[in-house]
């Protein structure tokens, strides 16, 4: 009888060790996976927003003639785009844990410049256009800085060609819808 119930206190022993060892085999393959997977992340995010900044500049630049209008579905996963209408640009800004490219050093992707910079305990990642030669942006009609966050739906831009002001640049008001 002794021997059975020992038996069957094994087993339990057994199956718990061989439990414990999958959790952790688990977390080992997690520990090394999930920063990957992060990075790859931040990644595909960055390179979209680098296409949506192209488009926006696409439509700035194909928008001729005062009163001429345009809707733009914007999508942002993460980070923030910022709309700096006293300086001209249009800037996207991600926080990540890694470095997408050499921190410090402005690169040009096409028109747009990408800039990491070395933060403690993350990497600020600044995508920019400058607008700033040809075109006078507002927000709303005004001369700030709107900065726009992720969201889960896209946003509505709506860039409006207002004509060219006495300096001769065109004025291009862009709101949200």
């Amino acid at each position: 009888m002794k021997k059975g119930k020992n038996i069957h206190g094994q087993v339990w022993v057994e199956t718990v060790i061989y439990t414990l060892i999958a959790f952790v085999m688990i977390g080992l393959v997690l520990s090394y996976a999930r920063p990957k997977i992060e990075e790859m992340q931040d990644r595909a995010i960055l390179q979209q927003s680098t296409e949506m900044m192209k488009q926006i500049e696409s439509t700035v630049l194909s928008m001729s003639g005062a009163g001429n209008q345009r809707i733009l579905e914007i999508g942002i996963k993460d980070g923030n785009l910022k709309i700096d209408a006293v300086n001209n640009k249009i800037i996207f800004e991600l926080e990540s844990k890694n470095v997408y490219s050499e921190p410090g050093k402005q690169i040009n992707d096409g028109s747009v410049i990408v800039l990491t910079e070395t933060k403690t305990g993350y990497n600020l990642v600044t995508l920019t256009s400058d607008y700033s030669n040809n075109y006078d942006l507002k927000f709303d009609g005004k001369e700030e800085v709107k900065t726009i966050s992720k969201a889960s739906n896209p946003y509505d831009m709506y860039i409006l060609n207002e004509g060219e002001d006495v300096s001769g640049k065109i004025i291009m008001n862009i709101s949200l819808g």
